[in-house]
């Protein structure tokens, strides 16, 4: 059984910094297009950044370019997501999704391919 569980949001002020944890299970995370998914308050979901399973290459959305890193740890199974000089505007929640195939800023995965997600508010 396909597993996504999230972790590691909070409340941080104008900034600050956090680190979103993805577990995965019944799947070998290094072998499928990982990416990371937000949803802010009265707004669409959106793509935020991707990692490619065989080569590694990694995409960021244009608005968290330069601030935010996106990794995974294969022994763990684990993807993470660092995000540096947060902005009130990242507030959102925010969703581990098994692409399988990343073929660009288009729809998104399926919603049966999201964890739960883990709440990101950015505020002073």
């Amino acid at each position: 059984q396909v597993q996504l569980v999230e972790s590691g949001g909070d409340m941080v002020q104008p900034g600050g910094s956090l680190r979103l944890s993805c577990a995965a299970s019944g799947f070998t995370l290094s072998r499928v297009d990982m990416g990371w998914v937000r949803q802010g308050p009265g707004k669409g979901p959106e793509w935020v950044s991707v990692v490619e399973a065989g080569t590694g290459f990694t995409y960021y959305v244009d608005s968290v370019k330069g601030r935010f890193t996106i990794s995974r740890d294969n022994a763990k199974n684990t993807l993470y997501l660092q995000m540096n000089s947060l902005k009130s505007e990242d507030t959102a929640l925010y969703y581990c999704a098994r692409i399988g195939r990343f073929l660009g800023w288009g729809p998104l995965p399926s919603r049966d391919d999201w964890g739960q997600g883990t709440q990101v508010t950015v505020s002073s």
